[in-house]
């Protein structure tokens, strides 16, 4: 499933909140970094699954977009963290 939002934040603090929060704040399932960019970070958790999270400037903020398939309680749960930006 993809999941998609716009807050405030820029880009980069977006790609840091996600590798503290999918290996502190979700222990039962967490995930780790294993590819990283300016724009995107991905990260492989328990059974190989993965979540691709990528971030772009947008009017109101900055869009991010996650997509995984075992994971998607926890985005939902990381996305509701972030401030809200302005949808385009």
């Amino acid at each position: 499933m993809t999941h998609e939002t716009v807050t405030t934040l820029p880009g980069s603090e977006v790609l840091a909140r996600a590798k503290q929060f999918f290996t502190d704040r979700v222990p039962a399932s967490a995930a780790y970094p294993e590819k990283e960019g300016a724009t995107f970070l991905t990260l492989r958790g328990q059974g190989g699954e993965e979540i691709a999270l990528a971030v772009a400037p947008a009017a109101g903020g900055t869009r991010v977009r996650a997509s995984t398939l075992y994971f998607d309680q926890a985005v939902g749960r990381f996305l509701s963290t972030l401030p809200v930006g302005e949808a385009s």
